[in-house]
């Protein structure tokens, strides 16, 4: 454990290894003008498209985590790149149906490719992809997400 990690809580722990996360696939994905946040959105449209999902932009929101807002935000510049087609819903007329096109799709496969390497490469202190020490880690990973995010209520000081 290096001198910034030694005795530091779990909760930095993850924070750094988050930031350690995105600020890698950024990079890795940076030569194919996705950020971490476009990649996010891109990649879980092909894996729903794949499975006849057409979600709308509060549907995406839902299923990564991400805030509505931020998804409706984020849409809108893959649309300006040509990677994501929005319309609007034909029942509900304020909801916002996203797909990948064309464009969206080449690239989406290129950097899925990318991001599964940076996955590799990161994952091998743990033995790689397939071991037992990364399936414990992704089951322990699964367990705290499960945890509602809301926590004890702040106590005011004094």
């Amino acid at each position: 454990m290096s001198d910034e990690t030694a005795g530091a809580t779990p909760g930095f722990l993850v924070w750094r290894l988050s930031m350690k996360w995105r600020v890698a696939v950024d990079r890795a994905l940076a030569p194919l003008g996705l950020t971490h946040a476009q990649y996010s959105v891109v990649a879980t449209l092909r894996g729903l498209d794949r499975s006849g999902i057409r979600p709308s932009q509060r549907e995406l929101a839902d299923h990564t985590g991400l805030e509505a807002l931020y998804v409706s935000k984020l849409a809108r510049s893959l649309e300006t790149a040509g990677m994501v087609e929005r319309t609007r819903d034909a029942v509900d007329s304020r909801a916002v149906r996203l797909a990948l096109t064309a464009r969206g799709r080449e690239v989406t496969g290129r950097a899925v490719g990318v991001v599964h390497g940076l996955i590799d490469a990161q994952l091998a202190p743990l033995g790689g992809t397939d071991s037992e020490r990364t399936a414990a880690f992704v089951r322990d990973l699964t367990a705290l997400l499960a945890v509602p995010a809301e926590g004890p209520a702040a106590r005011p000081a004094g």
